[in-house]
């Protein structure tokens, strides 16, 4: 691994690599978004509010069908990371070469299911049907760049592990400028609308991909990749999926749940369509930032596991729920505050800018719950335990927001767009204290069973 990359996990003081760590990771994940923000602001800005709706209403069925295979990347994460700690050469280059295969394996089995069942799942979801054939075209065209979208994301997972996050976030300034260039010159100049704006973010994925695969095949030791060897290992995909297939799973059923609430909003009309895509890609960077510090958990306390570092686990999990808390209740706050420019930024319609700025009252401001229930998860993954968070995240979020929509929104006094909005911030605060008492069991087992000390 190159040294000025390098981060130590297992020694040291905690807050300052965790900052270094988490804070490219942070930047790159706000440049993730950019990609997807630059197609809706200019979709919205030169293509109409039907275009702007086409390409919002789309991201519910990409992370559905997506989260389970991005899922498996946390699985190489955790595994890689276990074996880096412990200093196991050989282990980490086998998970290395099957994770990326896996990738690859991935993003073809994720092309033919986006481009074959774009518009049948669109239906489900009651897309508008004046903005319905839009949506199948920008749907059908974004998957066929999910190879170079896997191979992006597992690369950058097996990095993270051994606490590379510099790297990934230079490859994607650079994709990432190209895909404004290229989303101005596809729309504005050949007026090619939603299609436009899909092509230039499938050649920016492509870049980004290029650029951690020849990253990977440059290093040394059991980090580095060498395309000839690519080869599925059966113990570690094995691990990879005890690890990453619940974490999948829970992702895809969250992505259910946010499908049902799309569903529910769709049938609002188009201007709530556009709200839900405006407001939900401005939470959605509030969301990248906490992330950032759930990611640090997670490879923090994985590495520290695999060096048999156990008395570390806990500053490691306070110290990243100090950090989520701090910046999701700033950027929570700074969000609502300046909501009606952000909105804006958009769609000029005064309707989507209003209604925008209510949602953003209500889910924006509370978000720091979200980091919170997110960053006990990453310490439960990191540890091993993964079924666990899944279960209790599955009943915690997607259940009650379920529950609500099947039950108490059916009923014509609460039929309304903020009652859905609630649920939100409910299930968090719910979710987040069942995590906790998860914890406290995990550390009573693992003290009283194995005899590990956490202190």
């Amino acid at each position: 691994m190159n040294k000025k990359y390098e981060i130590d996990m297992c020694s040291g003081p905690v807050l300052k690599k965790m900052l270094l760590f988490a804070l490219p990771l942070m930047c790159s994940g706000v440049l993730q978004l950019l990609f997807n923000a630059a197609d809706i602001v200019v979709v919205g800005r030169y293509a109409g509010d039907n275009s702007l709706a086409a390409v919002g209403s789309n991201g519910a069925v990409i992370n559905l069908l997506t989260n389970v295979f991005i899922g498996l990347s946390v699985g190489a994460n955790v595994l890689a990371g276990h074996y880096y700690g412990a200093k196991q050469e050989r282990e980490l280059g086998e998970t290395v070469h099957t994770s990326m295969l896996v990738s690859i394996i991935s993003g073809v089995v994720l092309t033919v299911i986006g481009v074959a069942g774009a518009r049948a799942v669109l239906v489900l979801m009651q897309a508008p049907e004046e903005v319905l054939d839009l949506a199948v075209l920008y749907l059908r065209i974004y998957f066929l760049g999910m190879t170079a979208t896997m191979v992006y994301n597992f690369g950058s997972a097996i990095l993270r592990a051994v606490g590379d996050t510099k790297r990934p976030l230079y490859y994607l300034i650079i994709a990432g400028v190209i895909n404004v260039m290229l989303n101005l010159f596809f729309v504005i100049t050949l007026k090619m609308d939603v299609a436009g704006v899909g092509l230039a973010t499938v050649i920016s994925q492509c870049i980004s991909a290029g650029l951690v695969l020849r990253c990977l095949m440059r290093e040394q030791g059991g980090i580095r990749l060498v395309l000839n060897q690519l080869h599925i290992y059966r113990d570690k995909l094995k691990r990879i999926v005890q690890v990453g297939l619940p974490a999948g799973f829970q992702g895809m059923l969250f992505s259910l749940s946010n499908v049902v609430i799309q569903s529910s909003i769709n049938t609002f009309g188009p201007t709530a369509v556009a709200v839900a895509s405006a407001a939900g890609n401005i939470e959605g960077f509030v969301y990248i930032a906490m992330n950032a510090f759930h990611q640090a958990t997670l490879s923090f306390t994985s590495q520290n596991v695999g060096a048999g570092r156990f008395k570390r686990i806990i500053r490691i999990l306070l110290t990243g729920q100090l950090c989520v808390v701090i910046v999701g209740l700033i950027l929570g706050n700074l969000v609502v505050f300046f909501g009606g420019t952000l909105v804006g930024i958009y769609s000029p319609s005064q309707a989507v800018i209003d209604a925008g700025v209510a949602r953003l009252k209500i889910v924006a401001w509370p978000y720091a719950l979200c980091g919170m229930m997110e960053v006990m998860v990453g310490s439960l993954r990191g540890i091993g335990y993964s079924v666990m968070p899944m279960i209790v995240s599955l009943v915690g979020v997607c259940g009650l927001r379920v529950l609500y929509i099947s039950t108490i929104f059916q009923i014509e006094r609460f039929h309304n767009i903020e009652g859905i909005y609630w649920t939100y911030p409910a299930s968090w605060l719910v979710t987040f204290l069942a995590h906790v008492g998860c914890f406290l069991w995990v550390k009573h087992h693992l003290e009283k069973k194995k005899g590990i000390a956490f202190r």
